[in-house]
């Protein structure tokens, strides 16, 4: 199997779960916890219990814990075991439209909206035309000094995508109680990417398998897990892009690629995403919208491009 989505459930069998295990060329692995119903089961999909990742590793459940989303740090485990092409990383509520997973960059040269900036993080969202919001993880002592100017067009190659969301976005906590958005944003401000890391999350993302050793849910960080994660895997080479949203629970994605890992020669690397980062000291990745999330979790379609209910 050449494409692997993981994610992590408490919950039974819903539609979102169902539709990704029915996806051609894709094989759906579901890490259960001890919460997971005992007679969780969906046609198509692989299950790891908790018996078996004690038994892959040990040391690593007991530092996680259990109940918590960084037991997906499993499913990165068992999907490179697989070898895969691209790992997608999704949650159980994101339901996924037809045409999910079509736009992908991972691994490709593709051309993007490059933004260049000598402050220490770049912020996607204030790239678009929402850009009085800002991105949960994005450092708030620099809000008032986000001018990014205008873009070039420069071609890259991520190694993350990272799908960003319509509706209500994943943006600060301060920044929702003072907005309370309800957003669509425009396609054609994606893909994107910039010479600086930033913060995307893993409810909607793509990595490649080269860097699944770089791309970990540190435990008992809080709400910040999947930002520190984001941050991490960058600070150690990978390109990161931003794309537009495939979701019913809409945003954009970013996906991020590193030339050369763990090459001691190249000193520029980078994530690149929808919203994309150049070669850099960090991963690039690039932004792209592709869904709707409303403020019940779940997400709507706002583009045809890619994108999940």
């Amino acid at each position: 199997m050449s494409k692997v989505i993981v994610t992590t459930t408490i919950n039974a069998p819903a539609e979102a779960l169902r539709k990704f295990a029915a996806m051609p060329d894709w094989q759906l692995v579901v890490i259960r916890d001890k919460k997971t119903p005992p007679d969780f089961h969906i046609d198509g999909a692989i299950y790891v219990s908790p018996e078996e990742q004690k038994k892959y590793d040990r040391d690593l459940s007991e530092a996680l814990g259990w109940n918590v989303v960084e037991r997906r740090n499993y499913g990165f485990l068992w999907a490179r075991d697989m070898d895969p092409e691209v790992v997608a990383v999704v949650d159980d509520d994101n339901v996924p439209l037809e045409n999910w997973g079509e736009q992908i960059f991972v691994g490709k040269e593709v051309e993007v909206d490059y933004y260049e900036t000598d402050l220490v993080a770049f912020d996607p969202v204030a790239v678009t035309e929402h850009s009085h919001l800002w991105h949960r993880g994005y450092p708030p002592q620099l809000l008032a000094e986000r001018d990014f100017g205008k873009p070039n067009r420069k071609v890259v190659t991520p190694d993350v995508q990272a799908d960003f969301w319509n509706g209500d976005p994943d943006i600060d906590a301060f920044c929702r109680m003072q907005f309370k958005p309800d957003v669509v944003f425009d396609a054609g401000r994606f893909p994107l990417a910039s010479n600086k890391m930033g913060p995307f999350n893993s409810e909607n993302t793509f990595v490649s398998p080269d860097w699944l050793g770089e791309y970990f849910l540190f435990p008992h960080v809080g709400r910040f897990i999947d930002i520190w994660t984001a941050y991490y895997v960058q600070a150690h080479g990978p390109r990161s892009s931003t794309a537009h949203p495939p979701y019913d629970r809409t945003g954009t994605c970013t996906t991020s690629r590193v030339t050369s890992p763990r090459s001691s020669s190249d000193t520029s690397t980078h994530l690149n995403c929808s919203v994309a980062w150049p070669r850099t000291r960090w991963p690039s990745s690039i932004s792209c919208p592709s869904g709707r999330r409303s403020r019940t979790g779940r997400i709507a379609s706002t583009s045809s491009r890619s994108g999940v209910d």
